[in-house]
């Protein structure tokens, strides 16, 4: 059960949220080279420590997160 994941790259983090501001919202850019998704750019929301430049692995790469208030 292989589920295919692409890689993403952390541009911007946006800021905390969540109710105790345990997640983080970033902006990621895509780091496929050929494809449909090449250089586009989504905001995620990401559990744990995480900093600009940092490579995420997306199991899910079609939704994007509600910008923060």
């Amino acid at each position: 059960m292989d589920q295919p994941v692409k890689l993403a790259k952390v541009n911007r983090v946006l800021g905390r949220t969540g109710n105790t501001g345990n997640v983080t919202q970033v902006r990621v850019e895509f780091m496929d080279q050929d494809g449909s998704s090449a250089g586009r750019s989504i905001v995620r929301n990401v559990k744990g420590p995480v900093r600009e430049g940092d490579i995420l692995c997306l199991l899910e790469w079609e939704r994007e997160a509600r910008r923060l208030r």
